[in-house]
């Protein structure tokens, strides 16, 4: 498959609300390890979330927008707590299967997992030290990836930072081998691929986002999108 145009067109198969239930709780469970392997957030939590942890009085706030199967979130969790370090996530899917599943995995300590999107947490007034999400950019038609973002703007008081698949030939090839003929009766391997041809290259997100924002390349593979308010933290 050429890589040099983006995909925008295919869709996911866990994102057909039709698909196989068991299948699509295999694919949140193989999550965890497909994300510690390549999504590249242990360095994000220590050069930019651990040091506003250790900076700002009380308790960081962190929302994870789209947290799927929770892994992420409950990873973040887990290095502060290590850390001595106080920090609460609140992790928001508005697809009621992952809000289930999530919701439903021991080891959630200084975790809270709402059914909800991004909306409507700004229609109710609420705000976090700090906005993530993971894998979620490149599900997002234009419309979508600005209604995300403007959310994302109004949500965070201190730092936003969009974590997503950078699109390349070479980190398409190296999931497919490394995917091939494992993780069986899930869907990583087939849309773990069409997550990297739907996904970004740095010029392209950049051109997608408003000014404000900031595209940075960061390994292996990955693309962030950071956006830090302007002024002293929002009440």
């Amino acid at each position: 498959m050429p890589l040099a145009v983006r995909e925008t067109a295919a869709a996911e198969l866990m994102d057909d609300p039709d698909c196989d239930p068991l299948a699509l709780d295999r694919t949140y469970g193989h999550f965890a390890l497909v994300n510690r392997l390549v999504a590249g957030w242990r360095s994000v939590y220590t050069t930019r979330i651990r040091p506003l942890a250790q900076v700002v009085p009380g308790t960081l706030t962190v929302l994870d927008l789209g947290s799927g199967g929770g892994d992420v979130s409950r990873a973040l969790a887990a290095w502060a707590r290590s850390d001595g370090l106080d920090l609460e996530v609140t992790a928001i899917d508005p697809d009621p299967r992952a809000f289930r599943y999530a919701s439903s995995r021991p080891g959630s300590e200084g975790v809270h997992f709402e059914c909800a999107s991004s909306g409507d947490l700004v229609a109710d007034g609420r705000r976090f030290d700090v906005v993530v999400s993971n894998h979620v950019l490149h599900h997002l038609d234009p419309a979508a990836l600005a209604e995300v973002l403007g959310d994302s703007e109004r949500l965070a008081t201190r730092l936003v930072v969009h974590n997503d698949i950078r699109r390349s030939a070479l980190a398409y090839a190296a999931y497919w081998a490394a995917t091939v003929g494992t993780f069986r009766g899930s869907f990583i391997h087939p849309d773990g691929l069409l997550s990297i041809r739907r996904s970004y290259r740095a010029p392209e997100l950049a051109a997608a986002t408003p000014a404000a924002w900031t595209v940075t390349r960061h390994r292996p593979w990955r693309l962030l999108l950071s956006f830090a308010p302007p002024g002293p933290p929002r009440a």
